[in-house]
């Protein structure tokens, strides 16, 4: 469990790309219904899994020594068994490599979705416009 207070370190890498899947999704639609783009939105595929490196190691050991995640929310959980099936199969192409550097290769490959609920996106995409709204601001002054 993270900390509170705690921040996200690729928090602006993930807002560039849910703002590159929002104005996709803006583009491509003729009648704007942002319920609808926010549940597009969270079944488009992502750049990556969007989890450290670190939280993913710990999560799949938990996993390899038989943990289920059921305290976790299904969309979590969905994401963590994802990133299980590839460490599993990364591992068994590369035995030699580390929990963490398995876990590094597969944060780092494009994810199916981006495994947040419509809600989440939402909150998130309007977080990261007006953090782009702010910094415009400032370049102004």
């Amino acid at each position: 469990m993270k900390k509170t207070g705690s921040g996200f370190e690729y928090m602006k890498e993930r807002d560039a790309d849910l703002l590159n899947a929002y104005r996709k999704c803006i583009s491509s639609c003729g009648n704007i219904e942002l319920s609808k783009i926010w549940t597009h939105m969270s079944r488009m595929p992502s750049s990556r899994f969007w989890v450290s490196e670190e939280r993913a190691s710990i999560v799949m050991a938990k996993m390899f020594r038989g943990d289920m995640l059921n305290e976790m929310t299904p969309t979590k959980r969905e994401m963590y068994h994802e990133l299980f099936s590839r460490v599993v199969k990364i591992r068994q192409e590369k035995p030699e490599l580390s929990m963490l550097c398995a876990c590094a290769i597969a944060v780092n490959t494009p994810a199916p979705k981006f495994y947040m609920t419509p809600l989440t996106i939402r909150e998130n995409c309007y977080r990261a416009k007006r953090r782009w709204h702010e910094g415009r601001k400032k370049k102004l002054q």
